[in-house]
């Protein structure tokens, strides 16, 4: 092998980084949506073991859905990237181009095997560069072809070496060549076709036959005329070597995929589902397809399913020709290659098994597979063609006349290839410009159509995505996922009607059901989400939730192991007022994935709605031990922690809510509750600085706006908390306890009986049942001594209130007062002065009278008045199904601002504090009476 130097190695690498850096500015587009961001086998917190248990997108092979891609080794290249970045697309891509780098200086230590040093550079150089690489190096998910082509071409450098010296077997290269074929195949399930192109050596190129060589010899043995000579058997004994590891390894991926090819539908692959002659005809066609996009990558397309390439229905269609010039051409290398053994003959058939073994699994020759063209799988294909392309050039270089021309068309393929590379990375800059620059290619494939609409509706562009999504469904009217996401966009734009239309069309689409059939295995499973969707839609009506419940058992009938059915069921049956019901459909998609957290969070739902705290707080540890960022189990458990009011809890509940607030740093509830939790603990310097920074976030925030209030007030910076009263009123003018509050400081500390005055009256012309204002006006009344209309005050809100002790009390005080003016001939009805007078000349006691009274006043303003965030549930909404995707949303179905009736523990205990001192106040106020 001849030697790859620095300077070759540097040249290509440059070349790399120079096509392939501003790939660095591209986010996750398309397929990494699903491999990258919804793969939960890349956190932490998932075992390591599951990546061996679950296929490339991280559903459990086990399941039908899987599409048995099974590639361990390169999901643990994404775990590493977000081990050490998180979910930073640069990483992932700079590590894709270094990746691409590594197979560049590979491919040139294979090329050096067959051609001279300038070809075999060029050779690598144009594979460097070459347009057709831009799926595999540019998109993430690309990473499988590039890691399964480094230990390709390992295996078979390695393989090389397995001959001695003397001829002799050497094994050592052999046992490496067997391991690295089996890590290759981890990779990518096409590495395992380097055993054939190690054979393929062996037999042409390293023993130097060719074909009638091989029938010659075999003859000669079966006539008895002679033995295998012992080169043979050496070769013999080498490939029965590969071939059994090869059949082994076989053997371990059929266990793997537990026997079950995936499932796919007409959409992804329109041919095989078509009968004969229309699916041979468009499979063979398909190969020339190949070689063109090899041969003139100038129109690049990320998708190629559904109406892409329309199918070949006659033996009379024009494309048949093409599909007979490409056997035509493939059948000549090969009798080239196969009858001769000059050297251009072996280059010619290695440059041929690496261009046709590599791809016969992607092919559809032999089995289905989920696309009609993928780029991507081209990668090692466009080794062999690279191969030929280079040593056409040297043949055509070797004749004096073409040399300079030869030199200068290589320049210029060369340099077209690179800015064509460079300028198609730009198209993965995001999923809207990569979707939109197919659909310059490629107008009839309505998964384009649908994507782009994804794309806009991820923007919240709903219009211009609604009219990519109707153009899909003109495109392919049968498409179901398009009509389902029609009704989603309508349904976004709330118009309800239309959605619902949409949904049905969807719904009518759907295969029959036969009997004796597996209806799982004739419809993609996220097509099943038209009933899910429908169901969503139409229980926001109350009147419909039965219908509803229907639609997601016929859903679960279809398909008993479809998990979102229950889950979205049992969000129903809650809503139902049936938990018991909601728990068992949580627990039976539990038994199909207990690893899922959310529906270990959507079963602590449960238990709280039927009153097991305990049950919900075991249940919320469950779901953030298999995710800790679990941002609505974070924020509720630790709710549900600072309800029961158990000192012990707090800290946890401190932990965790600052957690939340990482997650969600513009979420003013998380700064809230953790203003909250400081109020319990008397941090009130630390509560006053998370309140503002909820106000701050939110402002009008109510429960922020009046709990910081509260905290000044019981701070004794009463005149501090009035301004936050005046804005907490600004935005909510009838805010009752706030009113209440602000009565109390301008009455007790402003002296400002007035205003107080006009508070209390403003509750009384909302609510003129509210007990408590009806109670402080009787005071503000006692106060400017209209002792008179104190007492009917009194009487009237004792008639209100009948149980109330507080208020006898004070009426009795009331009349005693009125009784002791009437024994000293004093007047009880006072004029403006005389209430002026006696204010000065009693005011220090009045003052103190006004303190201990307001005080009692302000004794109920923080019963109930912290704001408690409603528990939230992960709740499915319309899932986005359409080709692109075919993903789930998830609705955060909290709502921010509403609060619980029911209170904790701790609260009752801080009412009845409240109480007990409200009365030692009463018997202050009766003792200053009794003095004066």
């Amino acid at each position: 092998m001849a030697v790859v130097s620095w300077k070759e190695i540097c040249l290509l690498t440059g070349l790399v980084v120079g096509c392939y850096w501003n790939s660095l500015f591209c986010g996750f587009v398309f397929d990494d949506v699903s491999a990258i961001l919804d793969n939960k086998d890349l956190r932490p917190t998932t075992p390591l073991k599951n990546l061996f248990l679950n296929d490339f997108w991280g559903t459990p092979m086990s399941e039908e859905r899987s599409h048995k891609s099974y590639r361990p080794l390169t999901v643990l290249t994404f775990r590493l990237n977000y081990l050490f970045s998180e979910l930073s697309s640069s990483s992932y891509h700079l590590f894709n181009v270094v990746l691409h780098a590594v197979v560049c200086v590979l491919f040139l230590h294979f090329c050096r095997l067959l051609l001279d040093r300038s070809t075999s550079l060029i050779a690598a150089l144009l594979f460097a560069v070459h347009p057709i690489h831009t799926e595999a190096v540019t998109g993430v998910v690309g990473r499988a072809e590039l890691l399964s082509s480094i230990f390709l071409l390992a295996a078979f450098l390695a393989y090389t070496k397995s001959k001695g010296a003397d001829h002799s077997i050497v094994w050592s290269p052999i046992i490496s060549t067997v391991f690295l074929v089996a890590v290759a195949t981890l990779c990518k399930e096409q590495g395992i076709t380097v055993i054939g192109i190690c054979c393929i050596y062996e037999v042409f190129v390293a023993q130097g036959f060719t074909l009638p060589m091989l029938i010659d010899t075999l003859l000669q043995v079966l006539r008895g005329k002679d033995v295998f000579p012992y080169a043979v058997l050496q070769t013999l004994l080498k490939l029965i070597v590969l071939i059994i590891s090869t059949l082994l390894l076989v053997i371990v991926r059929v266990q793997v995929i537990q026997s079950q090819l995936p499932v796919f539908t007409r959409f992804d692959n329109p041919a095989a589902v078509s009968s004969t002659p229309t699916r041979q005809l468009t499979f063979n066609y398909l190969l020339p397809v190949n070689a063109w996009l090899l041969l003139n990558p100038s129109e690049l397309c990320c998708d190629w399913t559904m109406g892409t390439i329309p199918l070949v229905e006659s033996l009379l269609d024009p494309r048949n020709f093409a599909t007979l010039v490409f056997y035509g051409l493939l059948s000549f290398l090969a009798y080239h290659s196969l009858w001769y053994s000059h050297s251009s003959a072996k280059i010619v058939m290695m440059a041929l098994s690496l261009i046709v073994l590599p791809f016969i699994p992607a092919s559809n020759l032999f089995f289905p597979v989920g696309f009609v063209v993928a780029e991507r799988v081209l990668y090692v294909p466009s080794m062999g063609f690279c191969v030929l392309v280079a040593h056409g050039f040297k043949l055509l270089s070797q004749r004096g006349g073409l040399k300079k021309m030869s030199w200068l068309l290589m320049g210029v393929l060369l340099t077209t290839h690179t800015l064509k590379t460079f300028n198609r990375n730009w198209d993965w800059e995001s999923e809207y410009t990569l979707f939109t620059s197919a659909l310059k290619v490629n107008r009839n494939n309505a998964k384009l159509w649908n994507n782009v609409g994804h794309a806009l509706e991820n923007q919240n562009s709903y219009e211009r995505a609604l009219r990519y999504f109707l153009q899909a469904t003109r495109v392919q009217p049968d498409d179901i996922g398009a009509h389902m996401n029609v009704g989603r966009t309508y349904k976004n734009l709330n118009r309800s009607r239309e959605a619902e239309e949409a949904y049905l069309i969807a719904k009518s689409l759907m295969p029959q059901i036969i009997p004796g059939k597996k209806y799982a295995t004739r419809v993609a499973p996220n097509h099943l989400n038209v009933y899910i969707n429908l169901a969503n839609l139409i229980r926001a009506n109350d009147s419909r939730l039965e219908e509803a419940d229907q639609l997601y058992r016929q859903a679960i009938s279809m398909r008993p192991d479809f998990k979102q059915a229950y889950i979205s069921r049992g969000e129903l049956l809650l809503k139902m007022n049936k938990p018991s019901e909601a728990k068992d459909a949580y627990l039976r998609a539990l038994e199909l994935d207990h690893t899922n957290a959310d529906l270990w969070y959507n079963l602590a739902i449960v238990n709280i709605e039927m009153k097991d705290p305990s049950e919900a707080l075991r249940n919320f540890n469950r779901a953030l031990d298999l995710n800790p960022r679990h941002k609505l189990a974070l924020f509720n458990s630790a709710l549900l922690m600072q309800e029961s009011g158990e000192a012990k809890f707090r800290p946890e509940a401190n932990r965790r809510f600052l957690t939340y607030v990482k997650e969600e740093p513009d979420d003013a509830n998380g700064y809230f509750n953790l203003g909250m939790l400081a109020m319990d603990a008397n941090e009130n310097e630390e509560a006053e600085h998370w309140m503002r920074e909820a106000i701050r976030l939110q402002p009008g925030f109510r429960s922020a706006l009046f709990n910081l209030a509260l905290l000044y007030s019981q701070s004794q910076r009463e005149l501090d908390a009035l301004p936050v009263l005046e804005e907490l009123l600004r935005y909510h003018p009838e805010h009752v306890k706030g009113l209440i509050l602000k009565g109390d400081i301008l009455m007790n500390h402003r002296k400002d009986t007035l205003g107080a005055k006009a508070c209390f009256e403003r509750i009384l012309n909302m609510d003129p049942s509210n007990v408590q204002a009806k109670h402080n006006l009787c005071v503000v009344y006692f106060e400017e001594r209209e002792l008179q209309r104190a007492e009917r005050c009194l009487v009237e809100t004792l008639a209100m209130a009948p149980h109330e002790e507080y208020i006898r009390r004070h009426l009795t005080i009331v009349r005693n007062k009125m009784a002791a003016m009437s024994a000293a001939g004093q007047p009880i009805v006072q004029t403006e002065g005389d209430s002026v007078a006696d204010k000065r000349q009693e005011q220090h006691q009045q003052g103190k009278k006004e303190e201990e009274e307001g005080q009692g006043v302000a004794s109920g303003t923080g019963e109930g008045a912290r704001k408690e965030k409603n528990l939230r549930k992960s709740s499915p909404t319309d899932s986005v199904s359409g080709q692109g995707h075919g993903q789930s949303k998830k609705l955060d179905a909290g709502q921010h601002d509403k609060r619980t009736n029911s209170k904790s523990t701790k609260e009752i205990k801080d009412i009845e504090k409240k109480r007990a001192a409200a009365l030692k106040r009463l018997e202050e106020i009766e003792r200053i009476l009794s003095s004066d």
